[in-house]
């Protein structure tokens, strides 16, 4: 996205409706010290959109490295976090994109050229963390489809139970029951 000069313009990933019109943007928050000190300016603010009731959130680049930015859209409630780079060590993206979609109970979209498809090919993360499809490992084109069904086996378990106990031990559950006991403060007692 193109900024009032003298400003650098964002690295954006924009949303289009079914209409070709622009609904939103999301321009890259965690940026590369080569992006940030010669070619973009950081954006600001994590973005939702809705889709036929499932609610979407965008990251790009290397902020697959940023844990943080993926709990951030578990807060906002996102469905599906659509993440898209060009390159950032593929192979390690990858598994860091299970870890994601695992860890938050959401799908993950893990899209990169198909150049890197040998070590890292593009598709989709179920909330369990399991791969539900993948694109072509040979370098083709190809796109991955799959229907984001929080009742299908992929997604059922961590949906229904592991998303909401994880909400509740945040919100603090466990300091509730916590107990005050000189055996349980004396980190040297064996039994």
């Amino acid at each position: 996205m193109a900024s009032t000069g003298p400003n650098r313009p964002h690295n954006s990933l924009y949303v289009i409706s079914d209409r070709g019109e622009v609904v939103t943007r999301y321009d890259e928050r965690r940026l590369s010290k080569t992006k940030v000190s010669y070619m973009y300016s950081p954006g600001t603010a994590p973005v939702t959109f809705d889709v036929d009731g499932v609610r979407f959130g965008c990251l790009l680049g290397m902020e697959i490295h940023y844990p943080e930015l993926f709990a951030e859209y578990e807060k906002l409630n996102v469905d599906c976090v659509l993440f898209s780079t060009t390159g950032v060590s593929p192979g390690n993206a990858a598994a860091q994109a299970q870890g994601h979609a695992a860890v938050n109970s959401y799908w993950v979209s893990f899209s990169v050229p198909a150049q890197h498809s040998a070590t890292a090919p593009s598709g989709i993360v179920a909330p369990n963390g399991d791969w539900l499809e993948r694109c072509s490992a040979d370098g083709s084109s190809s796109v991955a489809v799959v229907d984001l069904d929080d009742s299908s086996e992929a997604a059922a378990e961590s949906v229904t139970h592991a998303r909401p106990w994880r909400r509740e031990a945040r919100a603090g559950i466990h300091t509730e029951r916590q107990v005050i006991d000189p055996r349980s403060e004396d980190r040297t007692a064996a039994f």
